[in-house]
């Protein structure tokens, strides 16, 4: 874990699908629990490679909210910076947006194990 910082930054752009969607709603948009499945993959994925081999890391804590809808087809930057390192807990800043539009902000947290 030597090689991470604070500050690092990770980004990942999604398109939304329909299967995003929550099914009791009759527009396609992006669901809260897909929105937080790209915040964890973001930062799983973002981290996996500067750890050592047999580590990884799991979610323990999300705290986000969910301010605007992105529909179905449209796509989304979803944006993390490591701001604490504390032993094996890691703390994010994290941001979803779409184009000019905030959809999410708020923290994600994750421990490494392995």
């Amino acid at each position: 874990m030597s090689e991470l910082q604070t500050g690092d930054e990770f980004s990942d752009v999604v398109r939304v699908t329909d299967e995003m969607s929550p099914p009791h709603l009759p527009n396609k948009v992006l669901s809260t629990p897909d929105m937080v499945r790209l915040i964890e993959g973001t930062c799983l994925f973002g981290v996996q490679d500067q750890l050592p081999e047999g580590q990884t890391t799991v979610g323990i804590h999300i705290c986000v909210s969910h301010s605007a809808a992105v529909a179905s087809g449209e796509e989304v930057l979803v944006h993390a910076q490591l701001a604490e390192i504390d032993r094996k807990r890691l703390v994010f800043n994290v941001r979803v947006t779409h184009g000019e539009v905030l959809v999410s902000e708020g923290t994600h947290q994750r421990f490494v194990v392995g």
